[in-house]
């Protein structure tokens, strides 16, 4: 669990003009002047059966309850719960999860019966069946043959179908499988009647621009709705989701904090604020609860959310670099993206003190702690900062006022609390 510490010094001043408001891009030119690629974008949460293949995690029956409960409060379309089959006490969540959400909520089948069954006992009103397409994986991790595959999903689709449960089929492998198998299965399963169609890109080996073309020839095949799968193999999992979306794709699984088999997949926030902010479309989602759920999920599934982390590391919003924190001491658009602020994902900004620090960033933290310096003052506390920093040691408050008294900075009135 990342440790937020209150020994290191915070960002405590206010923000001087309103947030800006998303779609209020007026003001940014370059690559935000269109933002018309994608009108909506639905968001499916795998992290409660994906995300907890990661290895060495697993949710206890309790944290499977209380991150769906967050997720659903959220807004999020869809919550793959869980695979039914897999025990009593996954098929016991998965059905709790079910009766107490008021979103939908998805159980994950192999095109096996019992795990159809169970997907549908448990109360789910989505049943995600998924059979491999790839022939490494026909043959070797299945030993069937294409025609067992195409069978097999089509009897499938049909026994949810028929069940009354909405139907998503994922033909397992989609970026490493012959294209023109690919569509055979995708045309059949629609044919059969699936409600979704997931193309997994389950080795993460897809790019954006191969992967927005294979989104396309698939939404050319089907009158299914389609959901995008991808995994962050080469670190191209959430460009390769939102380059789904852009091809035509109503739907993105994603995973907090991006958890899951190997690399992980997609991360929930990283897709969602960019869908929000950089998109400027409306998810429907609370953003202002994302590092909430981010930390209940880095708590739960023992997995330590790097401080470089995109949208909820704790670095995603810090500044040390004397240029970087003097304009952001000015005007957080300088060296933010302007279009997501710290409170729009419910973080807080932190100038932190180190090496890099400017005179601008030590007379705004001298300030806070109430004290009056002189220009003199404030570079000689300046070179103490970064020398210590250089050291690579942390600087804590107990250090910068230290500085300070040795300085012989007056201390005039007591540290402002904001």
């Amino acid at each position: 669990m990342r440790r937020r510490s209150s020994d290191r010094v915070q960002c405590l001043h206010k923000a001087t003009r309103p947030l800006t408001p998303v779609r209020g891009v007026e003001f940014f030119q370059g690559t935000l002047d269109s933002t018309d690629e994608i009108e909506s974008a639905r968001v499916f949460d795998t992290t409660l059966r994906d995300g907890e293949q990661s290895p060495g995690t697993s949710f206890s029956y309790d944290d499977k309850r209380e991150i769906a409960a967050v997720l659903d409060e959220m807004g999020t379309h869809v919550i793959e719960a869980g695979f039914p089959v897999n025990s009593e006490a996954e098929f016991e969540a998965v059905r709790d999860i079910a009766s107490s959400t008021s979103t939908t909520t998805c159980g994950l089948a192999r095109v096996v019966d019992d795990d159809i069954e169970a997907a549908l006992d448990s109360g789910v009103e989505m049943v995600h069946t998924f059979v491999s397409t790839s022939d490494v994986q026909i043959e070797d991790s299945m030993h069937a043959t294409r025609e067992d595959v195409v069978q097999r999903a089509v009897e499938s689709v049909e026994r949810i179908t028929e069940a009354g449960a909405t139907c998503m089929f994922s033909p397992m492998d989609a970026t490493r499988t012959d294209e023109t198998f690919l569509i055979d299965v995708i045309e059949s399963v629609s044919e059969a009647g699936t409600d979704w169609i997931n193309i997994p890109d389950t080795c993460g080996v897809a790019t954006p621009n191969r992967f927005r073309a294979m989104i396309e020839k698939v939404c050319a095949h089907t009158d299914a709705r389609v959901d995008v799968h991808t995994h962050d193999d080469f670190g191209l999992a959430t460009a390769n989701a939102l380059s789904g979306i852009e091809a035509g794709a109503d739907q993105a699984q994603v995973s907090v904090n991006s958890i899951g088999e190997r690399a992980g997949n997609a991360a929930y926030e990283e897709f969602v604020m960019a869908v929000e902010s950089v998109y400027q479309c409306d998810t429907g989602i609370d953003t202002t609860r994302i590092m909430e759920l981010s930390e209940i999920v880095e708590e739960k599934s023992s997995i330590e959310t790097p401080g470089n982390k995109p949208v909820v590391g704790d670095n995603a919003f810090s500044h040390e670099s004397g240029i970087h924190a003097a304009g952001v001491i000015e005007n957080s658009d300088t060296f933010e993206p302007g279009v997501m602020t710290p409170e729009m994902v419910g973080a807080t900004r932190r100038l932190v003190m180190g090496k890099h620090t400017g005179t601008h960033s030590v007379r705004e933290r001298l300030e806070e702690r109430g004290y009056e310096p002189t220009d003199d003052e404030v570079r000689t506390v300046t070179r103490r900062v970064k020398d210590y920093g250089a050291e690579k040691r942390r600087i804590t408050v107990e250090d910068l006022e230290r500085f300070a008294e040795e300085a012989g900075v007056e201390r005039q009135r007591e540290e402002v609390q904001i």
